[in-house]
């Protein structure tokens, strides 16, 4: 039985971290009303939860490039479940060799693991080595393979719960029962490794979801435009909104755009779907993040 102290204790906990979630949660509400408030209205009187006038100007106005937005979200959805998949496999297969503390070279390659972490090459030799020797540009795997190659967190992430999670008296079980590495890796470690791999790809999915910097560095408009995610799409409508509001392009006012609402909707569109896969994978994702850390 609970003491009352226990009882008020926890009690406490509750509502507290309650009332942070809550915190948590405000400004993606703000944001999503925001998104339906009129243009107008948000300007003269500002950002409220409870808006003097509702508008669907500002969806109105996106829903005119429909079509780009039905393509984007489809190559994003690609590109996000490959760069996931092939980032899950490599960033595991990686991170299993580099837990075999008795496997010669591990150490220089944990080094080089590491080293990557805290330096790198810049912005523009990578830039010249994925057009000029890779030949990525304007190409699907402008969008996947540099992201690929930027995961040494995880790597090491993934190693620490491979050594500290997993007991070597199963490896050594599995070798006297005649196991090669291979089929250890896919049969034992890999099914006894969900909730890391979960961590990991939620984390990498997101940056993939996200990313809008490679479609910049590596799509032109007129050759790879048709690549755009949806980060680059919604950031090119709002390039175009700036644009046209500031300079008044084609007889266009400021009135008639929906500048401010439609920055809101853009925002709310690009993250409605991470917003609704997160509650799955949060179990796995505290998991993971706790059983992966180092352990002392």
């Amino acid at each position: 039985m609970k003491s009352k102290d226990q009882t008020r204790w926890q009690a406490g906990a509750h509502i507290f971290l309650g009332l942070c979630s809550a915190l948590a949660l405000l400004p993606f509400i703000l944001l999503v009303i925001i998104s339906f408030t009129d243009d107008k209205t948000a300007i003269e009187n500002g950002y409220a939860y409870f808006p003097a006038k509702w508008s669907l100007g500002a969806y109105e106005y996106l829903l005119q490039s429909a079509d780009k937005f039905v393509r984007a979200y489809g190559m994003t959805i690609l590109v996000t479940a490959v760069g996931t998949a092939a980032g899950i496999i490599m960033t595991s297969m990686l991170a299993y060799m580099l837990s075999k503390r008795n496997l010669p070279g591990v150490k220089v390659l944990n080094f080089l693991v590491v080293f990557t972490m805290l330096f790198n090459g810049g912005l523009v030799p990578t830039y010249m080595i994925y057009t000029t020797v890779f030949h990525i540009k304007n190409t699907i795997w402008g969008l996947i393979v540099p992201n690929l190659l930027m995961s040494a967190f995880m790597i090491m992430l993934v190693r620490n719960y491979f050594e500290h999670s997993i007991p070597e008296e199963l490896y050594e079980s599995a070798r006297i029962d005649g196991a090669g590495e291979f089929y250890i890796f896919f049969k034992i470690v890999l099914p006894l490794s969900v909730p890391i791999l979960a961590t990991v790809g939620l984390m990498t999915g997101i940056a993939y979801w996200n990313d809008w910097q490679n479609g910049l560095y590596y799509l032109t408009k007129d050759q790879g435009g048709h690549l755009y995610t949806i980060q680059n799409i919604l950031n090119e409508i709002n390039t175009n909104i700036s644009f046209l509001a500031s300079y008044n392009v084609g007889g266009v006012s400021t009135a008639e755009l929906p500048t401010t609402t439609a920055r809101m909707a853009i925002a709310v569109i690009g993250i409605l779907p991470i917003l609704m896969i997160y509650p799955f994978f949060q179990k796995y994702f505290a998991k993971g993040l706790v059983m992966g850390a180092v352990k002392g």
